[in-house]
């Protein structure tokens, strides 16, 4: 037998890269990109003249891949964004960095950093985005928190929306860095200044600081004033509304969603996180019927919403069955969405509603891998229980930290037993206790029972050597929860998953 190694596996890069300010790019290059592109077109003039003639057929579109992005095209975005962006439009770069971002996989996401940096320059949304990419950034430095303060504030002077969020975002996980500035009362100098995102900025402190219950009636406020211009309010309110159960509100505020939905001024990702509000049992008194009312007409446009309908399903096995359940994921997974490889594991790795199939599980899961942090730790679970006819504990243990890094609370619990347990591993009573501290963040009584046991076990010189690994694991996942700040309701890229 052998102990698992305590290595460091790549920290998936966060979803707080939030786009609330989700709005088309321009159809043309900014005027200062025109000068910088003009040089590259001395060669193209004729050939461009041409193909105009002929209708421009086979140019690349950005008003094209605008749209196509809006419904979730990301395949036909990309190509029109790339040919672009290698011309040098500025836009089509952000917009194919964009695309980089939400694939959530490492090695785009360095990707999207070095053309954020190409584009940033000329473009203030391109400084915008890579202020919220390094805000964002796992490990960052102490010199790029402050390279994403100058930028975020940059682009705010330039007319960028969505960069006071970031600020406060950066502010709140990053004290240290910035020990000169308080982020409750820069929040409440915003608010003074009626600056457009400062509300929102406080319903995140709120979210972050866990007193979001205590100031609903706030959060209400602020989103009401703020529904016109910034459609996350729906999902903000809707969760008041769910956790205060006034339903009369709440149906009157999902008869106005759908009928800016209908005019085009609320997007269908909008309308999916409101359904999903109302079907998570979380925030009060679901009502899964009226989600499931919003969610089928928006899917054939918005494909995310075929899963988020099979999750329903799941959820609420009244409303369907089985086969339209699995209709949905087929759906799901033509359109490429990882969380349809990652609910398709889980019934799998469950063995509910099909029959239990580990290896079926484990595909569908690797699958989802770098894009769903759930899916790190069912594959954790699967190595960890021998669920394939032996324990893969060094396999469990990368895919367990990982999903723990990044804000699956359980998977502290489940390394815990790792180490604790000795099942196809030596026991490391040091380790154990390591992660079971952690996994105290769950408030289950067995992780508390664990948490006991195990510090008991542990012989008193080896006592100060465990709390100095907890305390390095703890610098690593830094202040900020993943699933504290707008990477909860106002961030609707966030894993579903959080078991």
């Amino acid at each position: 037998m052998t102990t698992p190694t305590l290595n460091t596996p790549p920290t998936l890069w966060e979803r707080a890269c939030s786009r609330w300010d989700r709005r088309g790019l321009s159809d043309a290059p900014s005027q200062p990109h025109r000068e910088q592109a003009r040089s590259h077109m001395g060669p193209l003039c004729a050939i461009a003249l041409a193909v105009s003639l002929a209708g421009c057929a086979g140019l690349p579109d950005q008003r094209l891949a605008n749209e196509a992005l809006k419904r979730g095209d990301t395949a036909t975005a990309a190509a029109n964004y790339r040919q672009l962006a290698d011309l040098g439009y500025s836009e089509a770069q952000v917009g194919l960095a964009d695309i980089q971002v939400d694939s959530r996989d490492p090695a785009q996401m360095k990707q999207a950093e070095a053309t954020y940096r190409a584009a940033a320059s000329v473009s203030p949304r391109a400084q915008a985005r890579l202020g919220r990419l390094l805000v964002a950034k796992p490990g960052s430095t102490e010199a790029e928190q402050h390279e994403a303060e100058t930028l975020l504030k940059k682009a705010a002077a330039a007319g960028e929306g969505n960069t006071l969020i970031p600020l406060a975002m950066l502010y709140l996980q990053y004290p240290h860095s910035f020990p000169n500035v308080n982020a409750q009362q820069q929040i409440s100098q915003w608010r003074a200044e009626n600056k457009p995102e400062a509300g929102l900025a406080q319903v995140l402190l709120y979210r972050t600081q866990g007193t979001y219950d205590q100031h609903l009636d706030d959060v209400e406020k602020i989103c009401k004033a703020a529904l016109n211009t910034s459609d996350i309010c729906y999902v903000e309110l809707a969760t008041v509304y769910q956790k205060q159960a006034k339903p009369e509100q709440q149906a009157e505020l999902i008869k106005q969603m759908q009928a800016a939905h209908a005019r085009g001024s609320v997007s269908a990702q909008r309308v999916d996180s409101v359904a999903r509000v109302l079907a998570d049992s979380t925030l009060g008194k679901t009502d899964e019927k009226t989600a499931q009312s919003l969610l089928e007409p928006i899917a054939p446009g918005y494909p995310a919403s075929w899963v988020s309908l099979a999750q329903l399903l799941y959820d609420f096995p009244e409303l369907g069955d089985v086969d339209q359940m699995m209709k949905y994921l087929d759906n799901g997974r033509a359109a490429d969405q990882p969380r349809a490889e990652l609910l398709l594991g889980k019934l799998y790795f469950e063995g509910k509603l099909v029959p239990a199939d580990a290896k079926v599980a484990e595909a569908h899961f690797q699958k989802a891998v770098g894009r769903e942090v759930a899916a790190d730790y069912y594959l954790g679970q699967i190595y960890r229980r021998g669920y394939l006819g032996k324990v893969y504990p060094q396999k469990a243990l990368d895919h367990l930290l990982t999903a723990a890094r990044n804000g699956q609370n359980s998977a502290d619990f489940a390394i815990a037993q790792l180490f604790s347990q000795g099942k196809g591993t030596r026991p490391d009573p040091v380790n154990a206790y390591v992660f079971s501290q952690l996994a105290l963040a769950q408030n289950t009584p067995q992780a508390t029972e664990l948490a006991q046991t195990i510090q008991t076990q542990l012989p008193p010189d080896r006592l100060a050597e465990a709390q100095r690994l907890l305390k390095q694991e703890q610098a690593v996942r830094g202040a900020l929860s993943p699933n504290t700040p707008e990477l909860h309701t106002l961030q609707e890229e966030v894993s579903e998953e959080s078991q």
